[in-house]
């Protein structure tokens, strides 16, 4: 369970985008955080993702309170328990598929050799395994987010983020993406946090927070 109380941030002091929000996303569940564009939605999620340190406020992962975590501890509990889907993917070009997919077991403690053959698996469930050794260039959006999802998942971690995870996506990618969020919460009891706009990835979640 992810808990936050007297959540309050901004980019600037005199510009507060959150001030005091409190709520609860439970072990199980699919949760999705809407609202307009400016409304801090991504913001919310590195905040959860220990990206960022709010000026006020609580971000409990199943009762370890994160804020004021020395920056070695946020780092590793980020590393080892969160997953992050961005909307862009966010792949290095410069390294193949498979290389992005393992790069944050490395905080872990996995082994390469674990890391790659997860990977691996992950990649081949989601019908990009044989684009493992491309460079992101070389594959298509629809792909490249089916990459970023394996990412997310391959240290199996307890909760998952979602910015935006369909909002470039075709039909039956971002279905893709979905039901493996929503696998994820109800078969492996992650608990999945997804920001977006999308009615269709809305309908899809068990609870809709809307900013």
């Amino acid at each position: 369970m992810v808990v936050i109380e007297g959540l309050s941030f901004g980019y600037r002091r005199s510009e507060p985008i959150l001030v005091d929000l409190s709520f609860e996303f439970p072990t199980g569940t699919v949760t999705a955080v809407t609202g307009p564009s400016g409304k801090g939605k991504s913001t919310l999620l590195y905040l959860v993702g220990l990206l960022l340190s709010p000026w006020e406020g609580s971000i409990r992962i199943d009762e370890v309170e994160t804020v004021g975590m020395p920056d070695r501890a946020r780092s590793r509990l980020r590393g080892e328990r969160i997953g992050f889907v961005f909307q862009d993917a966010a792949l290095d070009a410069t390294r193949t598929v498979v290389d992005n997919v393992v790069e944050g077991s490395v905080y872990t403690g996995m082994s390469r050799r674990a890391a790659v053959r997860r990977a691996r698996e992950l990649m081949d469930r989601f019908g990009v395994g044989l684009r493992a050794d491309h460079r992101p260039g070389e594959v298509s959006g629809g792909q490249a987010q089916r990459v970023a999802l394996c990412r997310a998942l391959l240290v199996d971690p307890d909760v998952i983020l979602a910015d935006e995870p369909t909002g470039n996506l075709d039909v039956g990618t971002a279905q893709v993406v979905i039901d493996a969020l929503r696998e994820a919460a109800h078969s492996e009891a992650k608990t999945v946090i997804v920001a977006t706009h999308d009615p269709d990835v809305m309908a899809a979640c068990d609870r809709v927070w809307e900013l």
